[in-house]
Order: C-alpha cells, then structure tokens, then sequence
C-alpha cells in the first residue's frame, strides 16, 4: 500500500475515524487502533513477513526488560549483543548474504577459481533496514541506562510498528515517539490541517516532481551509451531531483499523516540541496539515519574526541556503513566513499561545523559566495547520486566519463520526449518554491494557503494520471 495509491486514500480516513470517533476511549484503545492498523498496512506489502516484524518486537521487548533486570554487567552485555546480533543477523541474511556469496565468488573467479555459490535469492522484507534501527537504538539506550525499559507491550509495539513510519522512517528514537504514545491524545485541529498540508506537498514532491523527472532519469541511465553530454547532465539531475521528491516526499507524507493522530515524527529532511557545503548536506538530508550513525556508531568509535587520523578513520567508516547500509552493491559503498573523500578536507580544515546558521542573502559579495557554494555541493552531490543511481560501478564511470567527453549539447532527449520543456519549467519553479519558503515546514501554510493547497492538489491530480513510476525508491532498503 502506497502513500500516493487509491487504497491508502481509503485507508486514512477510515483509521482516522475508528481512532478519534469510535475508539477513542483512553490511550491503550488508541494504540491498538494504531497497531491493528500498522500490522494490515504492513500485510499489504506480504503479510508472511509480519512474523519478522512481530519476532523483532518481542525479541527487543525483552532484551531489554533482562537488561534491566540483570545484576552484573556480564548479563546486560549478554543481552545486548545478543539482541544485536540476531537483528543483524536477520537483516544480513535477508539483505547481504547473497552479495557477499556472489562477490566471494568473483573473487575467486578472478584467481581463476570457478565456483556456483549458493544463492538464496530471498524477497527482501520491506522496511526491515528502518524498524530494525529503531529496535537496536531502544536496546542500546537501555544499555547505556538512557532510558527505562518499557513495560507495557502495546506501547512498545506500536513505537515500533506504528505505521507512517513502518517502511521507510524517519529512525524513530525511543525517547522521543515513547512518551507521546504513553498518553491519551487529543483532537487538534491546527495540527491536523499542519498535517494535511505537510501531505499534499510530499504529494508534490512524490507525484509532481519525482515521479516526472524518474521518466527522463530512467531512460537516460537505461540507455546512456547513446546518450550526449547534456542528455547525461541532464539525467544526473534529474535523478537528483527525482531522489529528493521521492524520500523526503515519503518523509512529509509520514509526518503529515501521523500529525493527523496527534504524534510529532522527527524531522526528516531540511531543504538539503541549499546547502553551503557536504557536511551541512548530511545535516539536512535523511536526519534521522545521519543521527543515528552519529549517536550509535560515531560517538562510540572515538568521534572527534581523538587526533586526525581517529576523526578521518570514523568519517570514512561512518560514511561506508551509511552506503553499505542503502544497499547490497558495491555502487552504494563507493557513493559512501565519495562522500567521505568530499567531507576530508572541511575535516582537515576544521570547518565541518561552521555552517550552522541559516541562510541569509542580501545584495553583497558574500551572498554571491554563498550561491557558488551551494552550486558547488550540489554538483557535488550529483555526482555521487550517479553511482548511487547505476547499476554497476562500470556503468557509473561509463555515465560519467561520457558525460564529460562527449561535448555535444544539443536536445538530443528532451526533443523526443511529452512536456519536456514545461519539466525543465517545472524543477525551476519548484527549485524557487522552496527557496522562497525554507524557513517553514512546508510551503502551502500562510498567506493564501487556500489558493496554493488547490493548485497544488490540480497539479498532483494533473500529473499523476501521466505517472510512469509509482513506488518509492527507500522501500527496496
């Protein structure tokens, strides 16, 4: 069940209802609404995977409870790994196993050595990458003693399952989503309609912009051998483009529609392509999944508090997990050590925390500096969306290496292709959008909010009938 299909058009309202109108009785009914409503949305991808998402939960559930009650650090470090180990060891099984069978295998092959690995060619369970990091944070605070283990089932349940967030985020912290499902909520009607409007422009982002420039993108890269230098520019950005509508569309779409229940999700994605350099990129593009990495992973290696080398070693490591964790192909982890070759110098210079201020511009030499330096990130970025985007590490140097070698610019592809020029318009227009409006949360709120929520439904209504690409690209991680 998508966020943009008619089945979910169905679903929410119908949710809503039995939630604030039928069941609505005290926060326990409200959860299980919640979690009955979780579990049938998560069926609907395939429902043999809920035993998966159902044994994740108790095993959390209770190595934490053990954890807590253990009286010598033997035991809680015991239940700790285990817990861990067992969640990584499912996500490496459903999602790794086969790479590294097949890689190995290449290996080998390439001494020589001819093998038939071993294959499991397994389904690989939607969201497991998410609820699985949701689950591992709540154990390893409990470790650290962050927070109390939870003992009530249904609370913890739906921390995990709830269903906005089920599939694709944003990494939900304990700390923050636990609290607000162990009270009873209240209907407010401001956050509701925050919450619509927080939809409809994920809508934009999915239906409008995404889901037009993943037609070109994905043509371009299908067939980038016959493609000229500007076709292939072209395509790059547009993928950009199409990546940032579909994931942090998804992300708006989620928090708008828990809004709708009362629950505040944590923000997801800030404007990301405004940013001045790399670093400030990772702090506004997938927040949760960045923090998460930060708190879990970073800190605990050393962070910063070493010398050079400790902080350059946990930035490439960071930025390696962070590609590998995306997915099971070497084009991941060289798009995470792209980014980590892109980070080094700001982290030599000690300038990888001083854009921490919003944006301001004006008429002067620093705000021309400013427009160069978010020119220049998102070059940057859109290189490395290239080997995120291609198949193969080849492709990606063949893309690349086209792109720049070609030297024929002419409208090779966009000559041959429905409204192509209005798409170029389309990205521009939006591009100022959310320049114009980067401050607020979303940019339909405010002044004539009536007139922007109707042409923004129009062109969702106007495009989406034309739409060739409906799924969102962070379900197959």
């Amino acid at each position: 069940m998508f966020f943009n299909s008619f089945s979910f058009t169905v679903f929410l309202p119908i949710v809503f209802i039995l939630y604030w109108f039928v069941f609505n009785k005290n926060k326990t009914t409200q959860n299980v609404v919640l979690i009955v409503a979780s579990y049938y949305f998560y069926s609907c991808w395939d429902w043999r995977f809920l035993f998966l998402l159902v044994f994740s939960t108790l095993l959390d559930y209770f190595s934490a409870l053990m954890m807590e009650t253990s009286m010598t650090d033997k035991k809680r470090k015991f239940w700790l790994w285990l817990t861990i180990g067992i969640n990584l060891g499912f996500l490496g099984v459903f999602k790794y196993y086969d790479f590294f069978a097949q890689s190995f295998a290449d290996l080998l092959h390439g001494f020589g050595v001819q093998t038939n690995p071993f294959l499991l060619k397994l389904i690989l369970p939607v969201g497991i990458s998410f609820y699985t990091f949701h689950g591992l944070s709540y154990v390893i605070d409990i470790y650290y003693k962050r927070i109390t283990a939870e003992r009530n089932f249904i609370d913890y349940s739906l921390f995990v399952s709830y269903f906005p967030l089920l599939v694709a985020g944003p990494i939900e912290r304990a700390t923050h989503l636990l609290p607000q499902v162990k009270i009873k909520r209240y209907f407010n009607f401001e956050k509701a309609k925050e919450g619509v409007y927080q939809i409809i422009w994920g809508l934009v982002k999915k239906v409008v912009i995404a889901d037009s420039c993943a037609t070109y993108a994905n043509a371009v890269f299908d067939n980038y051998e016959s493609m000229n230098s500007f076709s292939l520019l072209l395509g790059a950005v547009y993928f950009a483009f199409q990546i940032y509508g579909d994931f942090s569309g998804y992300s708006d779409i989620a928090l708008g529609t828990s809004k709708l229940f009362g629950i505040d999700l944590l923000k997801n994605f800030n404007y990301p392509y405004f940013s001045r350099d790399i670093a400030e990129f990772w702090r506004r593009w997938h927040i949760s999944l960045s923090s998460w990495f930060r708190d879990y992973l970073y800190i605990p290696l050393g962070g910063s508090q070493g010398g050079m080398w400790m902080k350059i070693r946990n930035t490439f490591i960071i930025f390696l997990v962070s590609g590998f964790w995306h997915g099971a192909n070497w084009t991941f982890i060289v798009w995470g050590f792209l980014n980590a070759i892109y980070f080094l110098p700001l982290l030599l210079q000690n300038k990888n925390r001083s854009n921490l201020d919003d944006i301001e511009m004006g008429w002067d030499i620093n705000s021309i500096k400013t427009v160069f330096n978010i020119l220049g990130t998102f070059v940057l970025t859109t290189v490395a969306w290239i080997f995120f985007r291609a198949k193969s590490i080849s492709e990606a140097l063949g893309y690349i290496q086209k792109m720049v070698t070609d030297f024929h610019f002419d409208l090779q592809y966009l000559s041959n292709q429905r409204y192509n020029f209005e798409l170029l318009l389309l990205v521009i227009v939006f591009v100022f959008v959310e320049w114009f409006n980067r401050s607020k949360i979303e940019p339909l709120s405010g002044k004539a909010s009536w007139v922007k929520l109707t042409l923004a439904i129009m062109a969702i209504l106007a495009l989406g009938v034309y739409s060739d690409y409906k799924e969102f690209i962070y379900f197959q991680f």
